[in-house]
């Protein structure tokens, strides 16, 4: 049995009821199970000898009909063991798990195969989401495959081109509104609630979520059925935290581990109002009305899933941190040359994250971390410009000798 549940009044809604937020009190949603009806369907299941892919958990996902499944084969990303990395930190260990190797180079792709797959089992033509890059990219790809007509509004200047060109790619029907990402959500919810064949798929669907929560199996499974002892993850509209820790909480129900991590939650100064709740002990947020940092893809001062972030670090006994554009930055740098994944700067606050937090003493060494790395360096290449020139020479080795300081051997050394 699955049923959609508001977080804050308990109030029940169907399962292919199209709501995006309780009828009695306005909160969002999230999918429940009857988990005793899904330990038994997991004990006739052959789940475990598939490989690694968000669909191999299809039996955890809120889906019925698979033969309308939208795949183009997201999931099974690397978590790297990054042994330099931990040592330059000092931690024992330390993965990464490498979202950036999914289909469109993020870990929206999880959310995207789940929500376009709903979509298409409640039989709807046209899907829409307001973003910041990622999302626009992810749902334009399933939509084409599903072959759904998409439409996405992006904050006017305020989107990586990489990501742009991609939804462009795709045929999305793009639309740059004179707005923050904030603004450009709202819209897109007024859209959905005039237009009832048209499907929202931001985070507040909790159905996307469900696709998203896959990560946190994997990371299980990668682990040889334990969870770590922290995740630490870059913190934008706040749906990612919240459903990593559901996925987490499921196989801890399911008797699948027998522990919890810690979640971290972390944002960029400039767009902080989790962490910052955090920081105050509030049980609300306080928007930030211009948010600005370089990490675009966390770039949201209004983030509409806050209330399910906050839940998801307090229940976990878990925090939240700033980072400024500078310490991104330089983990960005600090990853790519020590382990050899380049990932954009939004990833990368979880590495900065986690850095600031061993430097305060808030973790201790022997921890086993995991750092979500959200999606791939080449999505935001305004960045590029900031990691240098190559260097230049004659075509000739001599120059290149005196370039690079190469000394030469004589034949008594060589020999």
């Amino acid at each position: 049995m699955i049923r959609q549940v508001c977080i804050n009044c308990g109030e029940e809604h169907e399962a292919d009821e199209i709501v995006y937020f309780c009828r009695r009190c306005g909160d969002l949603l999230e999918i429940e199970y009857d988990y005793e009806e899904l330990a038994e369907r997991l004990e006739r299941s052959d789940w475990r000898s598939l490989p690694l892919s968000v669909w191999r958990y299809r039996d955890f996902l809120p889906i019925r009909d698979l033969s309308k499944v939208v795949s183009l084969n997201e999931g099974g990303t690397g978590l790297h063991l990054c042994s330099r990395l931990a040592k330059v930190i000092g931690l024992k260990r330390v993965y990464v798990k490498n979202e950036g190797e999914n289909p469109t180079g993020s870990f929206k792709d999880r959310g995207m195969t789940v929500g376009v797959t709903k979509a298409l089992e409640l039989n709807m033509k046209t899907v829409i989401c307001a973003s910041t890059g990622n999302t626009s990219a992810s749902l334009a790809a399933y939509a084409a495959k599903a072959g759904l007509r998409c439409i996405v509004l992006v904050p006017s200047g305020k989107i990586a081109y990489g990501k742009l060109v991609q939804a462009l790619a795709y045929g999305a029907e793009i639309v740059q509104v004179r707005g923050n990402f904030d603004q450009a959500l709202r819209t897109v919810i007024e859209l959905s609630e005039r237009h009832g064949e048209v499907y929202l798929l931001n985070s507040i669907n909790p159905y996307r979520l469900e696709g998203q929560k896959s990560l946190a199996y994997e990371v299980c499974d990668q682990l040889g059925g334990r969870a770590p002892d922290r995740v630490v993850l870059p913190v934008g509209n706040a749906g990612n935290i919240s459903a990593l820790w559901k996925g987490f909480t499921e196989f801890y129900r399911l008797g699948l581990v027998d522990s919890l991590p810690r979640m971290v939650g972390v944002q960029a100064e400039g767009a902080s109002p989790i962490a910052q709740a955090i920081k105050r002990g509030s049980d609300v947020v306080t928007p930030v009305e211009n948010p600005e940092t370089v990490a675009t893809a966390i770039r949201i001062g209004a983030p509409v899933s806050w209330k399910k972030a906050l839940r998801a670090i307090r229940d976990s006994d878990g925090t939240a941190e700033t980072v400024t554009d500078e310490e991104i930055l330089e983990a960005q740098s600090m990853l790519a040359r020590c382990e050899g994944l380049f990932v954009e700067p939004a990833s990368a606050s979880s590495i900065a994250g986690l850095k600031k937090m061993v430097e305060l003493g808030e973790i201790d060494r022997d921890e086993t971390v995991v750092c979500v790395a959200t999606g791939h360096g080449l999505k935001d290449p305004d960045v590029m410009r900031r990691v240098g020139k190559p260097l230049e020479a004659d075509a000739d080795v001599q120059s290149i000798e005196r370039l690079l300081g190469l000394t030469r051997p004589s034949r008594i050394e060589a020999s």
